[in-house]
C-alpha cells in the first residue's frame, strides 16, 4: 500500500468517524426520525455533497449507526460471557447467564439513545437492510450458547415442550441455530425478548414510581429467567 493510499484510507476512517459522531449527537437532541445529512454536514463544516461521498442517504447513515450500536451491545455480552467465572469459582450457566444479562443493561443505562436507536420505536420510512440481521442476533447467541454449555456440562431442568407449540418451536430452532433442540429453542426466544422487556422498561422510564432497587430487581428477575431455560437445575 503506498503512503498516499494509506494516508487517504485514514483520513476517510476518521471522516466517517467524526459523521457518525455528531450522527449520534443528533440522535441524543432530536431522536433518529429528525436525522438529517444536511445538519449533520453543517455542524462538521462540510458541504452536504462531500458529506454524500460517505454516506449517499440518511437512511445509509442510520444502518451504519444500528450496526455499531448492535456490535457494540454485542461485545459487552460477548466480554461478559468470557469473563465470567474465576479460577477459584468456575463460571456456571446461571453465573454466565447472569453476568451477560447485566452486562447488556449496563451498556443499555450508559448508551439510552443508541439503546433506543436499535430497541425502541421504528423510524418512520426506514427499513432495515439485511447488514443489520447478523449484528442484531450478537445477544442472542450468546445467550443460546450459555445455555448449550450448561447443557453439555450440567444438564438443563427444562419442562416438556408442549404439542401445539413443537412445530413453531422446531422452525425457530431451525432459523436461529440449527443443531438447537426444539425445547430449548422456545424458551431462549422468550427469555431474550423478556430481557430486552426489562431493560426497555428501564431506560423509557416505565419503572419511574414503581422500582426503586433496580438492579437489585433486574438481577431478580434475569435469575427467574434463567429457571424458564432450564439453567437452575439438572436432569437426574
Amino acid at each position: 500500500m503506498s503512503a498516499i493510499r494509506g494516508a487517504r484510507e485514514r483520513a476517510r476512517i476518521e471522516v466517517t468517524a467524526a459523521i457518525k459522531d455528531e450522527a449520534r449527537k443528533q440522535l441524543a437532541a432530536e431522536g433518529a426520525a429528525k436525522l438529517s445529512l444536511r445538519a449533520v454536514a453543517r455542524e462538521l463544516g462540510m458541504a452536504s455533497s462531500a458529506l454524500y461521498r460517505y454516506f449517499p442517504s440518511r437512511d445509509d447513515l442510520l444502518t451504519a449507526l444500528i450496526v455499531d450500536a448492535y456490535d457494540a451491545v454485542g461485545e459487552a455480552a460477548e466480554r461478559a460471557h468470557r469473563a465470567a467465572g474465576s479460577p477459584g469459582a468456575p463460571a456456571t450457566g446461571l453465573t454466565r447467564w447472569v453476568a451477560v444479562a447485566c452486562a447488556v443493561r449496563d451498556w443499555a443505562l450508559a448508551h439510552p439513545h443508541e439503546y433506543a436507536l436499535i430497541y425502541g420505536s421504528p423510524v418512520p420510512g426506514y427499513s432495515a437492510p439485511q447488514d443489520t440481521v447478523g449484528p442484531a442476533a450478537r445477544v442472542g447467541m450468546v445467550l443460546i450458547a450459555i445455555v448449550e454449555e450448561a447443557r453439555r456440562d450440567e444438564g438443563l431442568a427444562l419442562p416438556p415442550l408442549p404439542d401445539e407449540l413443537r412445530p413453531e418451536a422446531e422452525r425457530i430452532a431451525a432459523d436461529v441455530s440449527p443443531g438447537l433442540a426444539p425445547a430449548v429453542a422456545a424458551p431462549i426466544v422468550a427469555a431474550w425478548s423478556q430481557l430486552f422487556g426489562l431493560i426497555s422498561f428501564e431506560v423509557f422510564g416505565q419503572f419511574n414510581g414503581v422500582v426503586e432497587a433496580r438492579e437489585v430487581f433486574f438481577r431478580h428477575a434475569v435469575t427467574e429467567l434463567a429457571r424458564t431455560v432450564g439453567l437452575l437445575g439438572r436432569r437426574g
